[in-house]
């Protein structure tokens, strides 16, 4: 049996190296007239020109005059209404329900992650503590898991954590109701098990 395997390998391997000369014989031809006419009647050509390089136009530069247009300004916070000098004139300050704390908030301050969300698509799922901290964990619509604090902002009405509990995160929010005033509202986010 050990005799046929060692008959058998050998056959193998003589097959193979057979099969292997067989192609390399037919790609190497010492007679190649053909291909060797088929060079020198392209080397005998006469080389072309080459087309000039295309006039570049000058780089004019665009001014954007937004003031000139009747556009609204995609830079410009939407949550903030500017009071005009033709109604100042008029009618003295507008009332916008804003305290001066509330204006503060709306204006200098930098975005949170969560402020990108509905506050409905936000899940509370749990909380944690420690001696100094009691932490909300909020789930975003994407399911990724968020720890928040007292102070953090959520949703897309300014809302900010005013406290957690085991089995509620309080928010403030700051709304614009029909007629242009802001006000503030109280919002629960329940704990979803």
């Amino acid at each position: 049996m050990m005799n046929f395997h060692i008959q058998l390998n050998s056959f193998l391997r003589g097959a193979i190296l057979l099969f292997i000369c067989f192609f390399v014989s037919g790609c190497v031809s010492y007679n190649m007239p053909d291909l060797i006419q088929q060079v020198s009647a392209i080397m005998s050509r006469p080389g072309g020109g080459i087309d000039p390089i295309p006039e570049i136009k000058p780089y004019e530069a665009y001014v954007y005059e937004s003031g000139k247009l009747d556009t609204r300004n995609p830079f410009k916070r939407f949550y903030i209404q500017e009071q005009s000098t033709v109604a100042l004139d008029k009618q003295g300050p507008v009332d916008d329900g804003l305290t001066e704390e509330m204006r503060n908030e709306i204006q200098n301050r930098n975005r949170e992650e969560l402020e990108r969300f509905e506050l409905d698509s936000l899940r509370m799922v749990g909380t944690l503590q420690n001696e100094e901290n009691n932490w909300g964990i909020v789930v975003d619509p994407g399911g990724i898991v968020h720890r928040v604090k007292t102070g953090n902002y959520v949703g897309l009405n300014i809302g900010r954590i005013t406290s957690i509990a085991e089995e509620q995160i309080e928010v403030r929010e700051i709304i614009k109701d029909n007629s242009g005033r802001y006000e503030e509202r109280m919002v629960l986010l329940p704990l979803i098990e």
